[in-house]
Formats: C-alpha cells, structure tokens, sequence
C-alpha cells in the first residue's frame, strides 16, 4: 500500500465515528470524517461505522444519501469496511422485534435478535476465520470485542460463476453461530468493533489498509 492511504469515515450521526477514526488513523492511514462527496471522492477507502439500532442507522444514512454513495463506491469497485451496525445494514433487512427495515441489500438476509441466554453480547469473544482471509492474516488466534444483540445468523449469498471469487465468512458463537466478519470482493465488514479491540483491532484494520 502507499505510505498513508487515505480514508474517509463516512459521517452520518452514527455514535463512534470519532473512536473508529482514531483506530484507522492508529493503524496507519490518513483519515477525514465527512460525508461530503467532492471530499470522498479521492479517498482510497471508505468507512462505515454504526452503533445502535439498524432502523435508526438506516434513517440517518439515508439523510445524508449515505446509501447511494455506498452503492456507487461499491458499483465502481472501491473498498469499503462497515463496522457493528456498519455490518448489519449490508444485509436486505434489520428485523428489530417485528420491526423491520429494508437495509442497503448488497448481501441476501435478514439481521435478527440472536438467541442467547445473556443479550447483549457484551466482551471479548473468539472468531472462527477462514485459513485464507486477508483481514484475519496472522490474528486467527485473537479475540475481538463485540457489543451487540442483533447479528446475521447465518450466510445465504451463493456464487456460481467460478469467475468470482467466494465470499469469505467469518463466523463467531454466542447462544449460537452468528456471522463475524465478511470479505467479499471490495466489501469487507466485522460485527466486532476493531477500535475497542486493543492490539489486535489496530492490526486487523492494518490488515485492510494493506488492501487499499
């Protein structure tokens, strides 16, 4: 990668915009908080956080044409990492105790309430990583922190044109299997929350910057 990439977190209300830019910027990149187009547009990478309730990040997303801007980002090839509820919206809908929300529908499935005995999943918690994955490259034996009550609990995009590479998913347990991370051509995101993940959160997003 160069020297310092830049990337730009996408600033749409969403609570740890600043935790997460601090994180990016500790890992190695140039980072500017903006949602402004004309300022996005020369950025290498494109972060999207997200605390809270899917029905409440898609809303402000969409205020700020948030999720055209992600389509288009995505449409032309460029990388872009979701994190937390950054991660849930990739999905086609957020179901929040019967209340659904259409997501931005970049992967098939629903985000629901995990069934566990203890909600939120709240602390450090393993990750069952691909061998191959590029994000997870030398942290297989980490642990990440995750904060969190809704996840994708399982994984429905099927490729079938040997041209293009399989998704890479990352799962983690909590009550049950749940999806952790995703590598999927220039979309990557974690459930987790890499800037509350110490050592191996800053590498993690090194790891990704590498990609830029």
């Amino acid at each position: 990668m160069s020297a310092r990439p830049t990337v730009v977190v996408l600033d749409y209300g969403s609570g740890n915009i600043h935790s997460a830019a601090k994180a990016v910027e500790a890992a190695g990149a140039r980072v500017e908080i903006t949602a402004d187009r004309g300022r996005i547009r020369d950025a290498d990478g494109l972060l999207v956080p997200g605390v809270g309730a899917f029905g409440a990040v898609m809303q402000q997303l969409r205020a700020v044409r948030g999720d055209e801007l992600i389509d288009r980002w995505l449409a032309g090839g460029r990388p872009v990492l979701g994190i937390c509820v950054g991660m849930q919206i990739m999905f086609d809908s957020g179901d929040e105790r019967g209340t659904v929300t259409e997501g931005l529908g970049e992967w098939p499935g629903t985000v629901d309430e995990l069934h566990a005995p203890v909600l939120p999943h709240m602390g450090w918690n393993t990750v069952d990583a691909p061998a191959e994955s590029r994000l997870f490259d030398g942290l297989h034996d980490e642990r990440f922190y995750f904060v969190h009550s809704y996840a994708a609990r399982s994984w429905q995009l099927e490729v079938t044109n040997a041209a293009i590479a399989a998704p890479l998913v990352t799962f983690s347990e909590h009550g049950e299997r749940f999806v952790a991370a995703v590598e999927n051509g220039p979309l990557w995101a974690t459930q987790f929350h890499p800037e509350k993940s110490g050592d191996a959160g800053l590498r993690l997003l090194g790891n990704w910057l590498s990609t830029l």
